[in-house]
């Protein structure tokens, strides 16, 4: 298409029926008509399509608004570019399998544009082929550019009509919004009623249709002030009398196409009402809520180990549902449970109840699972870890190992020549791996703990368990920093964690000094990226043994100074960790935020973050068997945010 030109789709209505404008998002007006399958030959693969009936629309230009309209005169439209165009889908035109089949012939008869398309055999084609069959895709769209306008006053109104343009391609589009529109399935392709209009208010435009005898001399209807024309407002009234008179889409095209007046419409509507010997239709509003059943299994667990759970933590606000298993001992459970399964009680001592309860229904495992579990999710929770603080989490979907590829700087930007010429960057990169592992341990409850109700027994061990979780997980860390004789693990580069080369490592071994923190600030700060150009570092943490844990606090406390010489720089700008598991009694390291640099990573695997419970009656205890199982693994992503001093 010339600069000149303008993209615009035009609607085809069948008889009886109106066209619909709606604007996509690339700003391009669209009017929708219908598809007329019962044309279709299924071994062909062709259907016949009306491409336009020249509905007038209303639009606004830098002028204000008018009417536009389309001339249908042979004359008028150029259809050289038509015959042999793609049909795509909805208008799209990016790539080959956008195309879903070819325009065959097409022509216009002064009163409507219509075309032969032919689509595809190919197998991504064929699910629209079969819709297309089936009467499920039956609007289609056709996009064109105007390339002369006659421009004309009526009724007050500024009207362009196009009466030079050419059709450009055909697309099949999704059904327009007004739900009252209603698609003729008939074959036949020449009847004209004398005014379509319809009021699409939902799109906010009018679309009004006038079909005249003589095309050359047809005019535009103009809308009236208040947006809708006469006819508008019968057709809408006759759909209303028809929905509460409870008759179908034939009956109201009858009396649009009779262009019948609403009193004609509920005179036509009371005779079809005595003519039907069925009784009224009816329409009434039913109900349905969803809940869950207090009998379900899974259910009833839940509120008896939370039950459990709130005997062994008081500061636990119970819930309504669990209130009622509150005082309730694991003999208590035992029986209800066995009782819901029918079977009977009576005579049963508490060791008999429990015994039975564990081998002759699942849930009563499933009950004390859940209570560990939230008490070994606490304890967890509340293990302190040091250097935990100091490595991002993060998640990964499998087993395999995690990749973690590190981008290097962006290219800085360069001056334009005189030639406008603008190159290209790189950006080099860098990978480390690690991978995620499976910890587990099995624990049992005993039958004679749940008998004895003893819940101090039983929160005991599970708190245990929830520490021992935590401290997995630190020593897996501690384990990884401290690996190749306190210098980390080996990276892709095959160098220590902590190198000279790397420049974050003190080259002798010192105490905690103003000195000793300045050179390690420093080192920080001048890191070098993947392409040796000074990188963002800022030091925020201090991670030291217990044994330094006196001497950083002086080094790092907040004091009133008398003179300048007595300023503490380091007061506030770092924060204490104390890690107890380092194995030396004199490193110590300064290490930037992880959220603003790589540097140390976790990872749990998806969907099960932090230690896992699993229960079931026990074989190898006599009670109940709780496995403990985290998915774990650590790695170092970067070296460029940690800096080690060996001490002395």
């Amino acid at each position: 298409m010339a600069e000149t030109e303008i993209a615009l789709f035009t609607p085809m209505v069948p008889p009886g029926r109106s066209a619909e404008t709606v604007q996509n998002r690339n700003g391009f007006l669209t009017r929708r008509a219908t598809l007329a399958p019962a044309t279709a030959d299924a071994e062909a693969r062709t259907v016949e399509v009306i491409w336009s009936t020249g509905a007038p629309v209303r639009r606004r230009d830098m002028a204000g608004p008018y009417i536009e309209c389309l001339s249908l005169a042979p004359e008028a439209v150029d259809l050289s570019r038509l015959e042999g165009a793609s049909v795509l889908d909805a208008h799209r035109q990016t790539a080959v399998r956008d195309v879903l089949g070819s325009v065959r012939s097409a022509a216009v008869d002064g009163r409507r544009g219509t075309a032969l398309i032919q689509f595809s055999a190919r197998p991504e084609v064929e699910p629209v082929w079969q819709d297309v069959l089936a009467g499920i895709l039956r609007h289609v769209s056709v996009g064109y550019s105007v390339e002369d306008w006659a421009e004309t006053t009526e009724n007050g109104a500024r009207v362009l009509t196009a009466v030079r343009w050419t059709p450009h391609e055909i697309s099949l589009v999704p059904t327009p919004a007004d739900p009252g529109a209603h698609i003729r399935m008939e074959t036949e392709m020449t009847e004209t009623p004398d005014t379509v209009a319809t009021d699409n208010t939902a799109q906010g435009r009018h679309d009004i249709v006038e079909a005249g005898n003589d095309v050359r001399n047809r005019r535009c209807t103009v809308p009236n002030g208040n947006g809708a024309t006469n006819r508008t407002e019968a057709n809408g009234e006759i759909r209303s009398i028809a929905r509460i008179a409870g008759l179908d889409q034939s009956w109201i095209d009858g009396q649009i196409d009779a262009d019948a007046n609403p009193d004609a419409a509920r005179r036509a509507a009371f005779d079809a009402l005595a003519k039907r010997s069925a009784p009224a239709i009816r329409t009434e509003q039913v109900r349905v809520e969803m809940g869950q059943s207090h009998d379900d299994p899974a259910l009833r667990a839940r509120q008896m180990g939370e039950a459990l759970y709130a005997r062994i933590n008081p500061r636990h606000e119970i819930s309504e549902p669990a209130r009622r298993y509150a005082y309730s001992t694991p003999v208590d459970m035992a029986k209800e449970l066995l009782t819901l399964r029918g079977e009977s009680t009576m005579a049963l001592s508490p060791a008999s109840l429990v015994t039975r309860a564990l081998h002759t229904n699942s849930d009563f495992p499933i009950i004390l699972g859940d209570t560990v579990g939230r008490v070994l999710r606490d304890a967890y929770q509340a293990a302190p870890s040091g250097i935990r603080r100091l490595g991002r989490q993060t998640t990964a979907r499998d087993f395999r190992a995690v990749n973690k590829i590190m981008l290097g700087e962006a290219p800085l930007l360069e001056k334009l020549n005189e030639h406008g010429e603008i190159k290209a960057g790189t950006m080099a990169e860098a990978r480390e791996a690690y991978k995620v592992e499976t910890w587990a341990r099995k624990i049992g409850i005993t039958r004679q703990v749940l008998v004895n109700d003893d819940l101090g027994a039983f929160a005991d061990l599970a708190r245990r368990m929830g520490q021992a979780a935590a401290e997995t997980e630190a020593r897996i860390l501690v384990t990884l920093l401290e690996a190749g004789s306190g210098n980390g693990p080996t990276l892709s580069d095959g160098k220590t964690l902590f190198h000279a080369d790397h420049g974050n490592k003190a080259g002798t071994g010192a105490a905690i000094s103003d000195a000793t923190l300045s050179a390690a600030r420093l080192a920080l700060r001048t890191q070098k990226g993947i392409e040796d150009r000074t990188i963002r570092v800022t030091p925020r943490n201090l991670l030291v043994p217990p044994a330094l844990e006196t001497t950083a606090e002086k080094w790092l406390a907040s004091i009133a100074p008398a003179t300048a010489a007595d300023v503490n720089p380091f007061s506030g700008s770092l924060s204490l960790v104390v890690e107890p598991r380092l194995s030396s009694a004199t490193r110590w390291y300064v290490t930037a935020d992880p959220g603003e640099i790589d540097g140390l990573e976790f990872a749990y695997l998806s969907g099960a973050e932090g230690p896992q419970v699993e229960s079931r009656s026990g074989w190898d205890v006599d009670g109940v068997e709780i496995r403990v199982i985290l998915d774990f693994g650590a790695g170092f992503i970067d070296h460029r945010g940690w800096f080690m001093n060996a001490g002395a």
